[in-house]
């Protein structure tokens, strides 16, 4: 009985949560109609130049702006953020650009996890009881979580809606979800950022900019090695 009536409460409360979310979106519709057609086009076009002159019409207000527009764009996950983040480093240089970028991606997606999480634990769990392999990977997760996110995260131009989504449906605490994604963003963001500030600026950073793509390279080449050695293992 009483499982029912908490099952029929957090009905409810996810209702109220998903009504309250169409009504923020539809609010900001209203408010701005061409508002979500302008950060699509933005975050598909790739168009850097036409990105950073978008922040700078903002003058002082840039900042909150870039910072919102990245949250926004993390917590949706459908849409590239790689772009924005290129921008800010040539809008706001470097150290501030990375850290705009790696602190708004960061609760961009903490917010998307909390979504997922809200929504699709309970029927993920219906699943994973079904399988034993499931429930020892999920089991897994609770417990060395943390280590495996962070590592994750590390990895640039990784798409991070698909480790949110695996994050979000594990038994992964909230707490070490946040502490692994900060720590794990903040290298692959910072990587991003001064790659596609000095892909833009090549003439001026064509050091760095090899150097940067040589260690993406290196690193992937190494996670290949690893998992083809634990395949062979």
């Amino acid at each position: 009985m009483e499982q029912d009536s908490f099952g029929r409460q957090g009905t409810k409360f996810k209702i109220a949560a998903l009504v309250l979310m169409v009504v923020l979106l539809g609010g900001i519709h209203l408010a701005a109609p061409s508002f979500f057609t302008t950060i699509w086009h933005l975050s598909t076009s790739g168009n850097m130049e036409e990105i950073a002159a978008f922040l700078r019409a903002y003058g002082g207000w840039a900042i909150v702006i870039s910072f919102f527009l990245d949250v926004l764009i993390n917590a949706a996950g459908v849409l590239p953020s790689i772009f924005l983040s290129t921008a800010n480093g040539l809008v706001f240089g470097l150290p501030l650009g990375i850290l705009i970028s790696w602190t708004a991606e960061s609760v961009g997606v903490t917010i998307s996890f909390l979504i997922m999480r809200f929504f699709l634990r309970e029927s993920a769990e219906k699943i994973i009881r079904k399988s034993n392999s499931l429930s020892r990977l999920d089991e897994m997760s609770s417990s060395g979580g943390l280590r495996a996110m962070a590592l994750a995260r590390t990895m640039p131009y990784f798409p991070s809606g698909i480790l949110t989504a695996l994050g979000a449906v594990s038994k992964m605490s909230i707490r070490d979800y946040v502490i692994a994604t900060f720590i794990g963003k903040f290298p692959s963001t910072a990587l991003e950022v001064i790659l596609g500030h000095d892909a833009v600026n090549y003439r001026q950073n064509m050091d760095r900019l090899a150097l940067m793509v040589v260690m993406v390279i290196a690193v992937y080449t190494w996670l290949y090695w690893r998992k083809q050695k634990k395949n062979r293992g």
